[in-house]
């Protein structure tokens, strides 16, 4: 039987509602051609009951580049702000933070919180995805340094701080596709960028 990763779903079974996964198949037509032509063709919907609560589309396969020396980072391989991906919130959407995002098409890049007292117990790891409009990003190949990330996010939440979902590279015998609960609060979809396992929390509260 063929895997597929992006598509095999499964929720905890202790949880008559919750967010769950299935396919959500191409990626928007109004993303920028050089960046649909590196996104896997099918991508994911995560539903929460009936509702849909955003569409990812993740690379085709997880950049590579020399070996970061940040501490406290899991994908240490991939340089600091690759793509990983589109994101589509079709109705208003928020980030971990609480912050709202509007309905649309965004891009996923990766980054790493700073290492100071204001995100001291965010997460284990500090590596995260960071949201900015589809619109302006266009550059498949493009990696940006943290400042501006921060800048174009801004313009998603309206706010000084970026919007952002929590990610990690994810145990290959822990591994298991899919979107399941995490902690009181979090639900998170583990999935893979070519051969590379990840996580990411794709909805949750942390009240920081």
């Amino acid at each position: 039987m063929m895997k597929r990763l992006a598509l095999a779903f499964v929720t905890a079974a202790v949880f008559a509602f919750g967010h769950t996964g299935e396919p959500a198949g191409p990626p928007p037509s109004d993303v920028d051609p050089a960046i649909a032509a590196v996104l896997q063709k099918d991508g994911v919907r995560v539903k929460d009951g009936n509702k849909t609560v955003m569409e990812l589309w993740f690379v085709n396969k997880a950049p590579s580049g020399a070996a970061t020396t940040e501490a406290n980072v899991s994908m240490t391989t991939i340089p600091h702000g690759s793509l990983i991906g589109v994101l589509r919130f079709p109705e208003r959407g928020a980030d971990r933070r609480g912050q709202t995002i509007k309905p649309g098409v965004y891009t996923l890049r990766l980054s790493y919180f700073p290492p100071d007292g204001n995100h001291q117990g965010v997460s284990e790891q500090r590596d995260f995805l960071v949201l900015s409009m589809a619109s302006t990003d266009k550059d498949p190949a493009a990696t940006p340094n943290f400042e501006t990330l921060v800048a174009a996010s801004s313009k998603v939440t309206g706010t000084a701080h970026p919007a952002v979902l929590s990610t990690w590279k994810v145990d290959p015998s822990t591994f298991k596709a899919g979107v399941a609960q995490e902690g009181e609060h979090d639900w998170v979809l583990q999935t893979k960028i070519g051969d590379l396992p990840i996580a990411v929390i794709v909805a949750g509260v942390f009240n920081h």
